[in-house]
């Protein structure tokens, strides 16, 4: 009965952009991420997966007054080694601007999509013990 939760991973993080098709086709060929439109739910959402986790693509709507706009400080996928490096040669292949941050325990990268929303891609430099297991 008190147990607590275990959650699995990360599923999605839902964001508005300003065009729906654009912030799709960058996720596709930046981050490689593969897209999913269900035809139940219309237009939108468009998910834009890596595996189970991913980005749900949402149209922004106007800005209302009375309502402050909500942002995400940012979201981070997780990769091995060999695709952190992959990811940084990509970034500069396209010169995408990034930012490299070590964090001691994991390296990160982090980018702008097209809405300015920040994307880390982040990779454990430590043995999983050192971070997971304490």
């Amino acid at each position: 009965m008190n147990e607590p939760l275990k959650l699995n991973f990360l599923d999605h993080v839902a964001i508005t952009v300003s065009d729906l098709e654009r912030s799709a086709q960058w996720y596709e060929s930046v981050l490689g991420l593969k897209r999913y439109e269900l035809e139940a739910w219309g237009k939108f959402p468009i998910f834009m997966l890596a595996g189970k986790t991913g980005v749900a693509l949402f149209p922004a709507k106007g800005k209302s007054k009375s309502v402050p706009e909500i942002r995400i400080h940012h979201f981070a996928f997780n990769v091995d080694a060999t695709n952190f490096q992959r990811a940084r040669t990509r970034y500069e292949q396209l010169q995408i601007d990034y930012d490299f941050q070590d964090h001691h325990y994991f390296h990160s990268i982090y980018t702008l999509d097209p809405d300015g929303h920040k994307v880390e891609l982040t990779t454990l430099v430590v043995s999983e013990t050192d971070v997971y297991d304490r």
